[in-house]
């Protein structure tokens, strides 16, 4: 895998290869086809492809994206490997600062597996704790395996949420979160 050291009480993860990089708005388009590679793969068990579709349409237009982005104050980032395009992430602070949220999080499924995700992660958390963040939140579809992934991390699951999305579709989510803080 790589090196591991650490830094105020987060793992960061060296990988060969590999780097992250704060994405502007001239990057949502990368954003966008990165989902329309990952999701279709990552969600094909649990949503149907017209809920895929729609959700996709929904969350990943450049308009959406670039809502996201520009009045939503969500950071994007953008995980390279090998040079190229693999994962994204993107988080915002969700109620004075104290706490965060991580929106969304996607590796390429055929890299998953290799460390990937924990070194998005760990870039979301470290950028969140640098900003003053004492608590990370994120949604994940109560049937996806994405679950286990977030509690080896930390996380634990908080709560339940059915959001009414259109179409008749609902995310159907579990509510995790994580403490940033010692004590």
């Amino acid at each position: 895998m790589g090196d591991v050291c650490l830094c105020s009480q987060v793992y960061i993860f060296m990988l060969k290869n590999t780097s992250i990089r704060v994405a502007d708005k001239k990057d949502l388009e990368t954003v966008q086809s990165l989902a329309q590679r990952i999701w279709p793969r990552a969600y094909s068990s649990i949503l149907g492809p017209g809920q895929i579709d729609y959700m996709l349409k929904l969350i990943y237009s450049i308009e959406s994206l670039t809502l996201q982005f520009e009045e939503q104050h969500q950071v994007f980032l953008i995980l390279y490997h090998e040079s190229n395009p693999c994962g994204f992430a993107s988080y915002s602070a969700y109620d004075e600062g104290e706490r965060w949220k991580l929106h969304k999080i996607y590796v390429d499924p055929v890299l998953q597996g290799k460390g990937l995700g924990k070194f998005l992660l760990n870039e979301v958390i470290t950028r969140v704790k640098i900003a003053g963040g004492k608590f990370l939140l994120l949604n994940v579809n109560r049937h996806n395996k994405a679950r286990n992934f977030y509690e080896t991390q930390g996380f634990h699951v908080t709560g339940e949420e059915d959001i009414d999305i259109g179409e008749g579709y609902f995310m159907n989510d579990f509510v995790m979160e994580i403490c940033l803080v010692d004590g």
